[in-house]
């Protein structure tokens, strides 16, 4: 459980739930099936489902860093290729790169109705599931004063590295234990962030116990 407390929106007593519920109910074979764990409300569900991967289960997008509400996009992606979810890895990465050949990444996105960066996180995932969005980005520039999230006080600006990018906003690691949310409605209209990209950002709320931590765009 411990590792789990590294993943955005699980505290330590969700972790402890999570635990507990597959010990008594067994193996998740869903990332669906996290929301019947106590306490796993629809918010820490938002935050935290896209770093939880479910191997061997019923649907093979559990398996990738695609967050749940990019499944649709990421269907839709597969259907302009000719293929579904349980297509072979090979296979799809043959006709995803074929698609992504004779059709640009803004081209395609707007067919799909969703952002550029969001599609091409998804395309990516598609091709190499196993990668994790935030291991290629580089690492973020740190305060000297915060190390930790006990370190962090609401007002205090700092610099942080995009790690993921979703529907609802971007994950902004700061340099502790757990990357910050910056929602979408905090992100300047008309900004299109990627991963690596460096913010300065604000503490706007601070939720130790449940694993989340809530940022601003730095004025």
């Amino acid at each position: 459980s411990a590792l789990l407390t590294h993943v955005v929106g699980i505290g330590p007593k969700l972790a402890h739930n999570i635990v507990a519920h597959r010990d008594t109910n067994g193996a998740f074979q869903s990332r669906i099936a996290l929301r019947k764990v106590t306490g796993l409300g629809p918010k820490a569900f938002e935050q935290a489902a896209g770093f939880l991967r479910i191997q061997n289960g019923k649907n093979p997008l559990d398996e990738t860093a695609i967050h749940p509400e990019s499944y649709q996009i990421a269907e839709a992606v597969l259907a302009h290729a000719a293929l579904t979810v349980a297509s072979p890895l090979e296979e799809r990465i043959q006709a995803i790169r074929s698609l992504t050949e004779k059709t640009s990444t803004e081209t395609l996105a707007k067919e799909l109705n969703c952002g550029a960066p969001t599609l091409m996180d998804v395309l990516e995932q598609l091709v190499r599931p196993g990668r994790d969005p935030r291991t290629d980005a580089p690492a973020p520039i740190l305060r000297t004063d915060v190390l930790k999230a006990d370190d962090l006080v609401i007002g205090m600006q700092l610099k942080g590295t995009v790690r993921n990018v979703v529907d609802f906003g971007a994950f902004v690691d700061i340099g502790v234990k757990q990357d910050g949310l910056l929602h979408r409605t905090q992100i300047p209209h008309g900004t299109v962030l990627k991963v690596g990209d460096i913010l300065d950002v604000e503490i706007q709320k601070i939720e130790i116990e449940r694993g989340r931590i809530s940022l601003s765009w730095a004025k």
